[in-house]
């Protein structure tokens, strides 16, 4: 890739401020574009609120949870859970990218109206969860309050640029995780209610990887140094909910989210989109951060190739005993 855009001026001299101005135009571009291709949905639609029936408590004839009453899968529950907490904290995501972004112009529209279709997520997928009776509705309530009263600092929210590259990638990681989660819940509904999500996410993303694209164009070394931060350090923003570290491993043997879906299904197709690593011209650090960039990814494919050697040696163990 060799960049048609000449430099505009050294990295020293952008700013988040310099940045926001720069990009204007193309958040407005694919705005506009967003605003036609996506399509509303109503997320009452999505819940079998046939199979509800009152809780204890106010209700005389309330019915306790009991984890027999649901289909959903162990595993389906476990990443459920984990993906609702997630999108929980919506108001924490809000507010920092508005500090971030700005609440004016085509930058602010893109905030609120991001904000709003988001916001349609965490709804759909509480509603489902109590109607279908697939987690136990104290626990869930109890694991909310005690995530979001903690609240959510990213690790990118020094930097406007690094925020962009991250959410590039956050949002397809988001995507992947609830289709798997869908794929592997056991319910139709629940499949179908998450495929509707992951298509918001899978749009969400594509804004935000053509705007890491201009980026590119415009400050091409200050943006590769952005991408290999988030690449190197990257982590899902569930990962300060209760129990996490326990929740996502076992998603990552269920093969809803771990190393080997990371690196091909949510890093490769980024990278490989906006050609990352062949981008030519770069100055010192810019080329410096390419290599680094570039030799993470090894790495990291290595580590998923052990990963997937030990999760088929797990499943040959698991076959074994069952057979025996």
């Amino acid at each position: 890739m060799t960049l048609t855009s000449p430099h505009l001026g050294s990295s020293a001299e952008w700013t988040d401020a310099r940045l926001l101005y720069a990009l204007e135009e193309v958040v407005e571009k694919e705005l506009n574009r967003h605003l036609k291709v996506t399509k509303d949905w109503m997320p009452h639609e999505y819940v079998p609120w046939s199979d509800g029936r009152n809780f204890p408590g106010f209700f005389e004839d309330g019915e306790a949870w009991d984890p027999k009453q649901s289909k959903v899968t162990e595993i389906g529950k476990i990443a459920l859970v984990v993906n609702l907490l997630t999108e929980d904290n919506l108001p924490s995501y809000h507010h920092e990218i508005a500090t971030l972004f700005g609440r004016d112009g085509a930058w602010g529209t893109w905030v609120h109206r991001w904000t709003a279709e988001e916001g349609r997520h965490g709804i759909v997928m509480r509603d489902y969860l109590l109607a279908s009776r697939a987690v136990d509705p104290d626990k869930l309530e109890q694991f909310r309050m005690a995530h979001m009263s903690e609240g959510f600092e990213s690790d990118n929210r020094h930097s406007m640029l690094h925020s962009v590259a991250y959410v590039a990638f956050q949002e397809l990681a988001t995507r992947i995780s609830h289709r798997n989660t869908g794929h592997q819940s056991g319910d139709p509904v629940c499949d179908r209610m998450l495929a509707r999500i992951a298509t918001d996410e899978n749009l969400h993303m594509v804004f935000y990887r053509n705007l890491l694209g201009a980026a590119f164009e415009i400050a091409p070394d200050l943006t590769m140094q952005a991408v290999r931060d988030v690449v190197v350090n990257f982590r899902m923003p569930g990962h300060g909910m209760p129990g996490f570290e326990r929740a996502a491993a076992q998603m990552a043997i269920g093969e809803i989210y771990n190393m080997r879906i990371h690196h091909d299904d949510v890093l490769q197709p980024v990278l490989r989109f906006l050609k990352v690593l062949q981008i030519d011209g770069l100055g010192p650090e810019g080329l410096r951060a390419q290599e680094e960039l570039g030799l993470y990814m090894n790495g990291l494919d290595g580590e998923a190739s052990k990963f997937d050697e030990k999760l088929a040696a797990r499943k040959a163990r698991l076959a074994a005993r069952a057979a025996g």
